[in-house]
């Protein structure tokens, strides 16, 4: 009797004991967090702490649209808006796999019915109060946001800008090892052309993006005037202190450009937008008119994205 009453308090003892192991490794328990989470970043002046990476991201112009293919993120887009030009043909089967929410921006409502967690803008206006996409109404509804470097710079924007969009974007979402592989390819990509166009004396470039009565064109603060640099150009319009300005006729005549990079983007093609240039008697002697030397970027070439590096090469070719 004695041996059979130790036998049952021993098992009954170890009931309440089970209970707790079964209670220890199951829903209580911590989730783990993710490799370099949390990450608290300053983006634009919007302070944004990540305890994990987004899931379901939307983007808002096509540059921030192949900042995150590149990184190999399609399986994070929630949607995408706003094409200047088609994607690069080796991010077309990636990009077919995401929705396309609006041929230009969403409207609020749209993009709330796509249920992001991340919204990630090209420029300025795909943030625009008016428009009810604010950053801050997107964060009273739980959203976060960021919005590409140069829609904010209060500066000369550079390469090194968009090695930090690149590698920003790679910390976001956790893909740090991405983001700085393919920086470490884009420094031996531009260190590579700027051997190739070395010169005595840069070329002096006017950059027609559209305009009749003035000429909108690329000023001193965008990434468009950091790649004319490196491709052994000078911006006529650097001391333009903006991303894209209007400039006056007079102004292109008086600066004698010796080369006129077209931006290639809309409806307008680049054959009507140098038959516009061509057909003016007010540009007649200007050197790039005369001479008849044009050169030709798409209009996503020269934002601060993940072609840039490219575009140095392809603009220095043709100078």
């Amino acid at each position: 009797m004695s041996r059979a009453l130790r036998v049952l308090t021993a098992a009954a003892l170890l009931v309440p004991l089970a209970a707790c192991g079964s209670s220890d490794s199951g829903d209580s328990k911590p989730a783990a967090k993710a490799a370099g989470f949390p990450y608290t970043v300053t983006n634009c002046g919007v302070k944004t702490t990540y305890d994990a990476p987004p899931k379901r991201a939307v983007t808002m112009n096509q540059h921030v649209t192949e900042v995150m293919l590149e990184l190999g993120l399609k399986d994070r887009l929630a949607g995408t808006a706003y094409l200047d030009d088609k994607v690069l043909p080796k991010y077309e089967k990636a990009y077919k796999s995401a929705p396309v929410l609006a041929k230009e921006y969403p409207s609020y409502e749209k993009l709330l019915a796509a249920d992001p967690d991340f919204v990630y803008g090209g420029y300025a206006s795909a943030f625009l109060a008016g428009d009810g996409r604010s950053r801050s109404a997107l964060a009273k509804s739980g959203i976060k946001s960021r919005l590409n470097i140069e829609g904010c710079a209060e500066r000369a924007v550079t390469m090194d800008d968009v090695y930090r969009e690149v590698r920003e974007v790679g910390a976001t979402f956790g893909v740090r090892e991405r983001a700085e592989k393919w920086v470490s390819g884009a420094k031996r990509e531009l260190a590579a052309t700027a051997k190739k166009s070395k010169r005595a004396k840069p070329v002096s470039v006017f950059v027609y993006d559209s305009g009749d009565k003035t000429a909108f064109t690329a000023g001193g603060r965008g990434i468009g005037n950091d790649i004319i640099e490196r491709a052994g150009g000078r911006n006529v319009f650097a001391d333009i202190d903006k991303s894209f300005s209007d400039a006056s006729w007079e102004k292109v005549v008086e600066r004698r450009p010796d080369v006129i990079m077209i931006l290639d983007y809309g409806p307008t093609t680049v054959a009507q937008k140098k038959k516009r240039l061509l057909d003016d008697p007010v540009l007649a002697d200007v050197p790039a008119i005369k001479h008849k030397r044009f050169a030709v970027l798409r209009l996503s070439d020269v934002v601060t994205g993940v072609r840039a590096p490219k575009a140095v090469e392809k603009l220095a070719a043709q100078l």
